[in-house]
């Protein structure tokens, strides 16, 4: 899949004396560990997991599984490739499945799109994702779905269908996935979806008004500003509650606002590195409250990655002056945790990162973003 690529965006930052220098960690050999426990941990019909959530997990895993070398004609991709294949919706253009069973129909189809699009497969490929494309533009909360831009829905995506809420992690998919089937970052839907993004940033600014922006105002970015806003550092209450933008949240916000075209000047991507700036770790999700500090880390890791390469640096300077080797901190984060079978979990099961495949699917997409280019 072609990455964003901006090889001068935000320099100014890159001013500052390098962090100490660590043993460089063994990416392959990473990945080949990992892509050998995933040929053990493989459903007999090429998925992962327990069924219905295998049709997205698979998306995830094969993704991972190309983008760090495994060939696509190699088992275990081929039997993966296949297994999307057969959730192609011919009648509906996603790619989630052709009964009852399909869910969460945005986000299986996203994730779906960029692993067949990380196949390398063009020509065979094509027409599927363009239908899937069709069918992604066609659930954007928009003036056709009766979202004018001045509802808090307007731009966003959500995981499925007429009623789903959008939020910032369904919608940071679904720009994935546009940018992977190779739509213009000018393009109305990239457009619309940074109108929604910028309503989920704590920056009180033209952007977004809503009163916990101004509340918090420190650039970093919560999970939804639909319905009101709606975040997930805490639960029940604080859902509606505690809008503290937080790790995984912000590094999609702002990837996503750079695939929709913003650059070094945009305010909201100044104010969203700042927030970055004084909360680089690769040790938790920052931002999460201390309990909850491990909450979607391999979420962040992947997301980390991604919007590390999108703004096309090769060392990252935080509030303290300090130049950090993201990839090198990022691949040293991984190889500390990954396990003597060659997968990864997360002891914290939350959002399903207890799930080993689902887990070193992610590890794998970010992994693909740790050797220079």
């Amino acid at each position: 899949m072609p990455r964003a690529a901006a090889p001068a965006l935000f320099a100014a930052l890159l001013v500052a004396a390098p962090a100490a220098a660590q043993p460089p960690a063994d990416v392959t050999g990473m990945a080949k560990k990992a892509t050998a426990f995933l040929a053990k941990s493989q459903n007999e019909d090429g998925s992962w997991g327990p069924a219905p959530n295998n049709r997205g997990v698979t998306g995830i895993v094969v993704t991972g599984m190309l983008r760090t070398g495994t060939s696509a004609d190699a088992a275990p991709a081929a039997k993966g490739l296949t297994f999307i294949e057969s959730l192609v919706n011919q009648k509906e253009g996603h790619i989630a499945g052709n009964d009852v069973k399909a869910g969460l129909i945005n986000y299986t189809t996203s994730i779906n799109v960029m692993a067949l699009s990380a196949a390398g497969r063009a020509e065979k490929y094509r027409p599927v994702i363009g239908d899937a494309v069709k069918y992604l533009r066609a659930y954007q909360w928009d003036d056709a779905r009766g979202k004018d831009a001045n509802s808090d829905y307007y731009g966003g995506a959500g995981y499925a269908g007429d009623k789903s809420r959008p939020d910032l992690s369904n919608t940071a998919f679904f720009l994935e996935a546009l940018k992977a089937a190779g739509v213009a970052k000018d393009d109305p839907a990239f457009k619309k979806a940074a109108v929604f993004v910028s309503r989920c940033q704590n920056l009180k600014s033209e952007y977004n008004t809503a009163a916990w922006a101004a509340k918090n105002n420190d650039g970093s970015f919560i999970y939804t500003g639909a319905n009101g806003g709606e975040n997930r550092r805490t639960d029940g209450e604080g859902t509606k509650t505690d809008m503290g933008g937080y790790g995984s949240m912000t590094y999609a916000g702002v990837k996503s606002l750079i695939y929709a075209g913003g650059g070094k000047d945009d305010p909201r991507l100044k104010a969203a590195l700042g927030w970055i700036a004084k909360n680089y770790t690769l040790d938790r999700n920052p931002g999460m409250p201390e309990a909850n500090s491990q909450r979607g880390l391999y979420y962040y890791y992947h997301t980390f990655a991604k919007t590390m390469d999108a703004l096309g640096i090769d060392e990252f300077t935080d509030a303290n002056g300090v130049k950090h080797d993201w990839r090198a901190d990022l691949a040293a984060a991984l190889a500390a945790r990954q396990r003597p079978d060659g997968s990864w979990v997360n002891a914290n099961d939350r959002w399903m990162e207890g799930d080993p495949n689902l887990v070193t699917g992610y590890a794998l997409m970010a992994l693909s973003y740790c050797q220079k280019k």
